[in-house]
């Protein structure tokens, strides 16, 4: 369905349970959860980083990284077909020697890939993550930045992508926002203790780019790295008001954005209009 003025956009976090390594079990959350999304009238569904392997089982990314053609993405793309639902798969770890259909940024190695995908299940986006985390973190050794930075327009509304990290480094942002975005989709595997940066970075993000911005976090428990993920899956509107928020248990959590709230925020307070870099 193609939104109108008086038909919002209906957008769905699906904050699952992510447990280390178990990528068939965590796959089927996430097929669980697009069904939901979509029985509940979601235009798009969105799942946070490395739903299917999680983020903190930094030993198994070689053994369990996939193409983009590979099987994760497959069985996402027949949901998103099968239900008529746009989803955004909130990232994997891709073998770039393994993938073959599409442009990478390196012609071996690991990156963390999100790709979305449209109601019909045409793939619309691919977004590598441009920032690796490096503080107590082996993502930065193990894996490729991404380097292209783009927009699609699904269901009516230009929308971009980061993960996690990303939301430290503002100037991405505004690359996304000078290419049309209306929404930005951040899928993370943001943990305990920093749940005043996710909150606070997540909100400045869509207050200075005037967006609405959704961050899409994961749940569970990484003993091997004693990390346990915050969840706090949280939609803000251009403003920065909270539409809709999650604990950190397993949820769902489903928001409807007015369209045109974007346009009306940026004529009423032209901030974007007043940069000078």
């Amino acid at each position: 369905m193609t939104p109108t003025p008086t038909t919002p956009f209906t957008l769905a976090l699906a904050q699952i349970d992510v447990e280390p390594t178990a990528v068939d079990a965590n796959v089927e959350r996430a097929l669980e959860a697009i069904s939901r999304g979509a029985s509940r009238g979601a235009d798009l569904v969105a799942l946070p980083e490395l739903f299917n392997v999680g983020y903190f089982a930094f030993d198994s990314y070689s053994d369990l990284a996939e193409p983009i053609d590979g099987t994760t993405l497959a069985r996402i793309r027949e949901a998103a077909a099968e239900h008529g639902v746009a989803v955004l798969a909130g990232s994997i770890v891709e073998d770039l020697e393994a993938t073959a259909t599409v442009e990478t940024p390196a012609d071996e190695g690991f990156a963390n890939t999100a790709v979305l995908f449209d109601s019909n299940g045409d793939r619309q986006l691919i977004y590598r993550k441009h920032h690796l985390f490096g503080y107590e973190s082996a993502e930065s050794e193990l894996l490729v930045p991404g380097e292209r930075i783009e927009t699609a327009t699904v269901g009516g509304v230009t929308i971009g992508t980061t993960t996690c990290y990303d939301l430290r480094f503002p100037a991405l942002y505004r690359r996304l926002v000078d290419a049309g975005a209306e929404l930005v989709l951040v899928p993370s595997a943001w943990p305990y203790p920093r749940l005043e940066h996710w909150q606070t970075l997540s909100r400045a993000r869509a207050i200075e780019n005037q967006c609405f911005l959704a961050a899409i976090n994961g749940s569970g428990h990484f003993e091997d790295a004693d990390a346990t993920l915050l969840g706090r899956s949280t939609v803000y509107d251009p403003w920065g008001t909270t539409l809709a928020s999650s604990g950190d248990e397993p949820a769902l959590i489903v928001a409807d954005l007015d369209l045109e709230h974007v346009g009306q925020v940026r004529s009423e307070f032209p901030a974007l209009q007043d940069r000078r870099l």
